[in-house]
């Protein structure tokens, strides 16, 4: 089919992969950072990943991006456009993630981390090497939904002029008046969504063998 759009909707497709990709791993860097700190010892680190978690979560993710792109340069720091919603949705969708996980902690048996711990194993030990790799066989399909919500709301980049699936599709129906490009755009969304949560449903059967 001769349409000469193609080339713009393929290339926003590969920006929002990109963005869902990069900021799905970066929120679950975060999210076992975050994780780790609200099952220390120390009270401090504690309270800190709970005014991440619960501030994070009862703020807009449109609002974290309008702060991010056009806050943070008037007070100095300054990324690109790109990187800037990579990041803050990676810090957005961490607080998600760090809750996934937690759910996944505290489902191990804690008889498994005092025998950890019986053996000579210190807590930092104890957690990477005995919590968290049963924990993860536990969260693999909150984490699922967590990617699909970082999906759907990658195309929040379209509002600051990052040209990904929606964006494309906006410049597109603004030329050419065709407002079905937003259904055939949601569809590949529903589509990204569709194979994470079947990519996510295979790892989740292998882990369960496994165990």
């Amino acid at each position: 089919m001769d349409w000469p759009y193609w080339g713009q909707f393929v290339s926003g497709l590969v920006l929002t992969l990109e963005v869902t990709v990069l900021a799905f791993a970066g929120a679950v860097i975060l999210g076992l950072l975050a994780v780790a700190m609200r099952i220390s010892r120390a009270s401090p680190l504690r309270a800190a990943a709970a005014v991440y978690v619960e501030g994070v979560r009862n703020v807009p993710a449109l609002a974290l991006v309008f702060l991010v792109v056009y806050g943070l340069p008037e007070i100095g720091p300054s990324m690109s456009l790109f990187w800037s919603v990579v990041i803050v949705l990676a810090f957005y969708e961490g607080a998600f993630a760090c809750e996934a996980l937690r759910q996944g902690v505290n489902g191990v048996d804690v008889k498994t981390a005092e025998a950890a711990r019986a053996l000579g194993f210190t807590n930092r030990q104890t957690l990477r090497l005995v919590v968290l790799p049963q924990a993860l066989c536990n969260v693999v399909q909150p984490l699922t939904n967590v990617f699909i919500k970082t999906t759907l709301n990658s195309s929040l980049v379209a509002i600051v002029g990052l040209a990904d699936l929606t964006g494309v599709a906006q410049r597109v129906n603004l030329r050419e008046a065709q407002p079905l490009l937003f259904v055939a755009a949601g569809l590949v969304y529903v589509v990204i969504a569709l194979v994470g949560g079947q990519i996510g449903g295979l790892i989740e059967r292998k882990a369960r063998i496994q165990r």
